[in-house]
């Protein structure tokens, strides 16, 4: 699937993205409104690469920060819920991980957490571990997964209007 093909996929649907953006800085944003006629479904994106600009722009709890850390399933959830319910999108994904150099024991380079909201459906959360590959080539793959995200959630909103 092309970036290209992506977008067309949501004119059709008439939907609007929104992304929420850590480890990525942007780049899913980029990838999207690279393409003329992005704005027709893309809504707008949010890089929140410190914990408070995940609190004040999307609205992630300081408990849930606490609790789980930046990295975390759990974070990634409240992140996509935040951009969309800060938007007029219909879908969300967001991305929040280590890209590195470096990590730790509990939480090494290369893993990266995944959440994507759809209007009217539960949130869900992944995490995959891209492993220690270099920076750029984690963020080149985070970016590539979540463009990947926003295609299924394509499918479900597809799957929504059919029913």
């Amino acid at each position: 699937m092309t970036v290209a093909a992506l977008l067309d996929r949501a004119k059709a649907l008439k939907v609007m993205m929104a992304t929420a953006e850590s480890c990525t800085g942007g780049m899913v944003s980029a990838a999207l409104t690279d393409i003329p006629g992005s704005s027709a479904v893309v809504e707008r994106g949010f890089v929140t690469y410190t914990n408070d600009a995940k609190a004040e722009m999307l609205g992630v709890s300081s408990a849930t920060l606490a609790a789980h850390g930046a990295v975390s399933e759990e974070v990634a959830r409240e992140m996509s819920d935040g951009a969309l319910a800060r938007s007029h999108a219909q879908l969300a994904v967001s991305i929040t991980g280590i890209a590195g150099p470096g990590g730790s024991e509990f939480k090494p380079e290369g893993r990266v957490c995944f959440g994507l909201s759809v209007t009217g459906a539960e949130t869900r959360s992944e995490t995959v571990e891209f492993g220690a590959l270099g920076r750029d080539a984690v963020r080149r793959a985070a970016r590539d997964h979540a463009l990947a995200l926003l295609d299924k959630g394509l499918d479900q909103i597809a799957e929504q209007t059919q029913s």
